[in-house]
C-alpha cells in the first residue's frame, strides 16, 4: 500500500483545489457583500445601473428605471437605487424616462436568471434586495468566474511543458488577476473575460484535437459576446476570424454563424429598450439636422410656426427654450416631453433645429452640471494618462506584476511553435496595442482611467489571453533558482493588489490612494 506522503498529486487535482479556493473565496465575500448604507448589495452607481434595469425588467417588464431612482432605503436621505450612470430619452409613451446607459444585452441575460429567482422564492428583488440580490449576483457571478478559471488553465495546460510553469500560472490565473474582485459585484468585465477564455481554448485545442463545427459555433458566440460587453474587444473577434480565415477555414462558417447571433441579440435589445441601434453611452451629440432658421432671435413665439410646419409641434403646444451643456446649444422643449436641440451658428445670426441626441444631457446630470470630480474629470495630457495606465496609480504592471512577463512572452511568435500558435500570440499582442492606443487617444472626459475602480478595468478582459502570453517566460524562468523567485515574487505582488480590492473593486486602487496620502496627486 502506498504512502499517502508519497502520492504525488497530478496536475488535474491541483488546479481542483485552486479554482475550488477562488470560488470560496468569491462565495463567501458574495455572501456578506453590502453597500455602504447596508440595505443593498450594490456596490457602486456602475452595477446600480445594471441593478435597476434587471429589476425594471422582471418587476415592471420596461427598460424604464425611473420608479426605483427615488427609492428610500434604511436612511430616509439616502437612496441605494441611485446611479450616475444613467440617460435620459423619449419613450415609447412619447415621454422623457430614465435608462441604464449600459448595453441592455447582459442585463437582459441577467434578468432571466431573477425571473426564475423570483418564480422560486416568490420574492422581489425592489423588496429584499440584500436576499435575492446576493443570489442572483452568485448564480451569474460564481459559474462565470469558472467558465473564465476552467478555460484559461485549460489553454495554458495544453502548451506549457514544465509542471513548475502550469502550477504557477493555473495560481496566478486563480488570484492574480483583478477579475477576483470584479467577482463580487455585478459588471461587464468578468463575462467579457471568462468569453475570451473560451475562445482561447477553443483554439489552443484545435492546434493539436480535431475541432468539429459546434465548436467553432461556441466560439463564435464567445468571441461576439466579449464585443458585445467590451466593444473595442471587438479587435480580438476580427483577428479570431482572420485566424481561421489564414489556417483552419473549415472552422470560419460556424465562428461567424455564432457572432452573429450575438450581434442580432446585440442590436435588438438595444432596438427594444432604446429604439436604437447604437448603445445609450454612443448618444452623446447632436441628432439629424431638422432645418436651418435665417435671421433669428430665438423665442418660444418665433419657433412655434417652424415647428408647426414641420409637424412638430401644435398652435397650442407649449414651447420652452432651455440651455443645455453647450454655450452654443439651446434645448427646445415640446409640451414638457418633446426635446429638439437650437444650435447657434457662428455669425449669432443663424440656428439649426436638430433632433434632440444628447441624452446625457439633462437636468441634474452628473456629466453636465460640473460635478465631476476626481478622476472622473478626466486627464488633458494623453502623455500622462498613457504612463498611468501602464506604469502609473492606475497601472497594468504596477498593479498587476505578473503582467510584466507577458511582452517577453510574446517573443514566442518566433519560436518554433505550431503556425496557429504563433498567429495566435501575434494576434493578442496586436489586440493590446490595438486596444491601449485607442484608449489613449479618447478624448479628454473619456480618458479618467475606467472611474474609480480598483484597476484599468477596461481591459481586464484580455486576462486570459496574457496569461496564456505568458507561458514562454514563465517556463524560461523556471528552468533556474532566482527565476521561479522572481516570478514568485510578482506572483506575490499581484495578489497583494488583489487582496487589497476583495471589499469590492468600485474603489481607488491602493496605489492611487497611497499617492493620495503622501500628496502626489490630488483625490
Amino acid at each position: 500500500m502506498n504512502d499517502p506522503q508519497t502520492i504525488e498529486m497530478r496536475p488535474g487535482a491541483v488546479y481542483a483545489v485552486l479554482v475550488v479556493i477562488a470560488l470560496s473565496i468569491v462565495s463567501g465575500r458574495i455572501a456578506t457583500v453590502t453597500s455602504r448604507e447596508g440595505d443593498t448589495p450594490f456596490l457602486s452607481a456602475n452595477d446600480r445601473s445594471r441593478w435597476c434595469t434587471i429589476a425594471a425588467l422582471v418587476e415592471n417588464g420596461t427598460y424604464e428605471i425611473d420608479p426605483f431612482l427615488n427609492r428610500q432605503g434604511i436612511k430616509q436621505n439616502r437612496r441605494p437605487w441611485a446611479t450616475i450612470d444613467l440617460v435620459r430619452h423619449q419613450g415609447s409613451d412619447g415621454k422623457q424616462h430614465y435608462y441604464s446607459s449600459k448595453p441592455p444585452l447582459l442585463p437582459t441575460i441577467y434578468a432571466g436568471v431573477y425571473w426564475c429567482v423570483s418564480r422560486t422564492l416568490g420574492m422581489w428583488l425592489s423588496d429584499e434586495p440584500i436576499y435575492v440580490g446576493r443570489i442572483i449576483l452568485w448564480l451569474v457571478n460564481v459559474p462565470t468566474l469558472l467558465v473564465f478559471l476552467i478555460c484559461t488553465i485549460g489553454a495554458i495546460d495544453r502548451v506549457a511543458r514544465s509542471t513548475w510553469a502550469k502550477y504557477f500560472l493555473a495560481a496566478s490565473t486563480c488570484f492574480g488577476t483583478m477579475l477576483l474582485p470584479f467577482s463580487i459585484s455585478l459588471n461587464n468585465h468578468l463575462p467579457a473575460a471568462a468569453s475570451t477564455a473560451v475562445a482561447l481554448y477553443i483554439f489552443v485545442r484545435s492546434i493539436d484535437t480535431p475541432t468539429g463545427g459546434w465548436w467553432w459555433l461556441l466560439a463564435g458566440l464567445a468571441g461576439g459576446f466579449t464585443a458585445a460587453n467590451e466593444l473595442p474587444a471587438l479587435s480580438m473577434t476580427v483577428f479570431w476570424a482572420g485566424l481561421l480565415l489564414l489556417v483552419q477555414r473549415r472552422g470560419l462558417p460556424g465562428y461567424c454563424a455564432g457572432v452573429l447571433v450575438v450581434a442580432a441579440a446585440f442590436f435588438a435589445t438595444n432596438w427594444i429598450a432604446h429604439h436604437s441601434l447604437r448603445p445609450p453611452y454612443t448618444h452623446r451629440g447632436d441628432g439629424p439636422l431638422i432645418t436651418t432658421v435665417e435671421q433669428f432671435s430665438p423665442s418660444a413665439e418665433q419657433l412655434r410656426p417652424i415647428l408647426v410646419s414641420h409637424s412638430l409641434a401644435t398652435e397650442t403646444s407649449k414651447i420652452e427654450i432651455a440651455p443645455s451643456r453647450k454655450p452654443e446649444r439651446m434645448r427646445v422643449i415640446v409640451d414638457g416631453k418633446k426635446l429638439y436641440g437650437l444650435i447657434r451658428h457662428s455669425d449669432h445670426a443663424s440656428f439649426e433645429l436638430r433632433q434632440w441626441d444628447d441624452w446625457y444631457d439633462y437636468p441634474s446630470s452628473y456629466w453636465v452640471d460640473g460635478k465631476r470630480r476626481g478622476v472622473d474629470v478626466g486627464e488633458p495630457s494623453r502623455l500622462i494618462y498613457a504612463a498611468n495606465m501602464t506604469l502609473g496609480h492606475y497601472g497594468i504592471f504596477s498593479l498587476t506584476a505578473i503582467w510584466l512577463l507577458v511582452p517577453f512572452g510574446f517573443f514566442e511568435c518566433f519560436a518554433k511553435r505550431p503556425l496557429l500558435h504563433r498567429l495566435l500570440l501575434a494576434s493578442i499582442a496586436a489586440a493590446t496595442l490595438v486596444c491601449a492606443v485607442f484608449y489613449v487617444l479618447r478624448p479628454e472626459i473619456d480618458r479618467n482611467y475606467g472611474g474609480v475602480s480598483v484597476c484599468f478595468r477596461w481591459m481586464l478582459w484580455f486576462a486570459p489571453l496574457w496569461l496564456f502570453a505568458s507561458v514562454a517566460s514563465v517556463q524560461r524562468l523556471s528552468e533556474r533558482p532566482w527565476g521561479r523567485w522572481l516570478s514568485i515574487s510578482l506572483l506575490a505582488a499581484s495578489v497583494f493588489s488583489v487582496s487589497t480590492s476583495l471589499d469590492g473593486p468600485w474603489q481607488s486602487p491602493w496605489l492611487y490612494r497611497f499617492w493620495v496620502f503622501l500628496g502626489w496627486i490630488e483625490p
